[in-house]
């Protein structure tokens, strides 16, 4: 195989449609690639249960929480009537290879049924979804499955890649020796073995709030926030410990870098007592207590994630690893909280006695943050753009809400060329990574850079931070092959 196109590279990693399919229901975002048919179910409860029977769902809902991971990760496919392409659904099907249309805003989402047009699509009704297309057609249809094997966050790692594949991968990962590197987004030891299956050089970023996402680990999270126990913050460590101490082992050898504790409060706090979360009530989402703002307000939330990612890198040693970690503090906006955070950061890892602490670095994922990036530069090793963020507070766009109602008509009037949450924003989100990248250089020569958004996965977004000269991207672990690729192309152009 001479050359590999994107679309070829695509459709070998996820499952496709080989034939029609029934009557068009709708066609919403296409959030996550890949095909899947299976029978309706709206709702994590119907899923488990459908699940449990031995039958092949598809989540149905209007939006999903870390409530419904669990059914998200027993479905074949996932639908919601709401969220973009930086929603929650999208960003965990994409991360687990699960095949998802989002933002299907011709269909309302019902207590045990799904209604578009006059149509009423009820539980159990087979239904499929191209996450390649955004159709959403009647019925099942035949599929050719992935070429890298099963797909889906409960069947374990991927094979390896097909050797004709495997070996054009292989010269682009050449071209981008010592110059450019290519990690993932994984929370988990079976995201970073799919991941490392995949070529990622290391994981650039582990959302450690996606630990916490069964229900029995969110009511741990829940206490903390809410109460503040010292028995609940216990419980936190120790589980984070464990789950640290699986994902350091399976990138053995390879950095991971792990961002601190990041939970959006609406998503982590639903289901709670109402009354003891009612102080934590949020009327704009997303923008109230999170990231480093969390961490200074509950300090002993940082302490434990610290005091536990410790006690992880010295089991694996024990053991006879090689881990490599790294730390990273989000949602930064002034030098003043993250030294904060980075003084708390070192005085935990030294109470832990594992060593020399390690690298520790920023977030940057709000416009001030990239105007003060020299102010931030000169106390960390590393700077990280999260551009979902970046994103959404450049534009003053929700990432979950504009989808269908603002981008796709701007789209199709010419007011927007692309969905700028799929395609780095070049003219104002670009430029605020370029004003960064060289003030925070300008202050700290050394410093490394890198993207961790959803655009860490898009090949023209690629080529975009090949040529502002940052370090690397991190991307979904399904996302890796297509980063590697167009990160070699970027670099034979640059």
């Amino acid at each position: 195989m001479d050359e590999l196109s994107f679309e070829e590279l695509t459709a070998a990693l996820h499952p496709t449609f080989t034939g029609g399919g029934g009557a068009v229901l709708t066609t919403g975002l296409a959030a996550s690639p890949g095909a899947a048919s299976g029978l309706v179910a709206v709702g994590s409860d119907v899923a488990l249960d459908f699940a449990a029977a031995g039958s092949t769902v598809i989540l149905v809902a209007t939006e999903t929480t870390p409530a419904d991971v669990a059914a998200m990760g027993l479905s074949a496919g996932i639908l919601t009537s709401r969220g973009g392409m930086a929603s929650h659904a999208a960003v965990v099907a994409r991360g687990w290879g699960i095949p998802a249309v989002c933002d299907a805003r011709e269909i309302t989402v019902e207590a045990d049924s799904f209604v578009v047009g006059e149509r009423r699509i009820a539980n159990g009704t087979p239904i499929s979804i191209d996450g390649s297309t955004g159709e959403v057609t009647l019925g099942d249809r035949a599929i050719a499955g992935s070429a890298v094997g099963e797909v889906g966050e409960g069947s374990g790692p991927v094979s390896a890649l097909p050797a004709e594949i495997a070996e054009v991968l292989d010269w682009a990962d050449q071209v981008a020796a010592g110059r450019f590197a290519v990690l993932a987004n994984a929370d988990t030891a079976a995201d970073a073995t799919t991941a490392r299956a995949l070529g990622a050089q290391g994981i650039g970023l582990c959302r450690t709030e996606h630990m916490f996402l069964e229900p029995d680990r969110l009511e741990i999270v829940q206490h903390v926030v809410l109460r503040g126990h010292d028995e609940h913050v216990d419980e936190l460590a120790a589980a984070q410990r464990a789950d640290f101490r699986e994902l350091l082992s399976a990138m053995d050898g390879l950095a991971v870098t792990v961002r601190l504790l990041d939970a959006p409060m609406h998503e982590f706090l639903a289901g709670a007592d109402p009354d003891e979360a009612a102080q934590w009530h949020e009327h704009n989402p997303m923008l109230g207590v999170r990231g480093v703002r969390l961490g200074l307000l509950r300090p002993e939330l940082y302490a434990a994630q610290v005091e536990a990612l410790a006690g992880a890198v010295s089991d694996c040693r024990a053991a006879g690893g090689d881990p490599r970690v790294e730390i990273m503090v989000p949602l930064v906006s002034t030098a003043a909280e993250l030294t904060a955070a980075v003084n708390a950061v070192r005085s935990a890892w030294e109470g832990a006695d594992a060593g020399g602490t390690p690298p520790i670095g920023t977030m940057i994922e709000t416009p001030r943050a990239c105007l003060i990036a020299g102010q931030l530069a000169t106390g960390v090793s590393f700077a990280s753009f999260g551009t979902n963020d970046l994103t959404q507070m450049t534009f003053g766009f929700s990432r979950d809400d504009t989808a269908a109602q603002v981008i796709a008509p701007y789209i199709a009037d010419g007011l927007l060329e692309t969905d700028p949450f799929t395609g780095l924003d070049r003219a104002g989100v670009g430029e605020l990574v370029r004003i960064a990248l060289v003030r925070g250089r300008a202050a700290n020569p050394s410093l490394r850079a890198g993207i961790c958004g959803e655009h860490g996965g898009d090949p023209d977004s690629i080529d975009f931070v090949v040529q502002a000269g940052l370090d690397y991207v991190s991307c979904s672990p399904y996302r890796v092959p297509i980063a590697r690729l167009a990160a070699a192309q970027a670099l034979l152009t640059a």
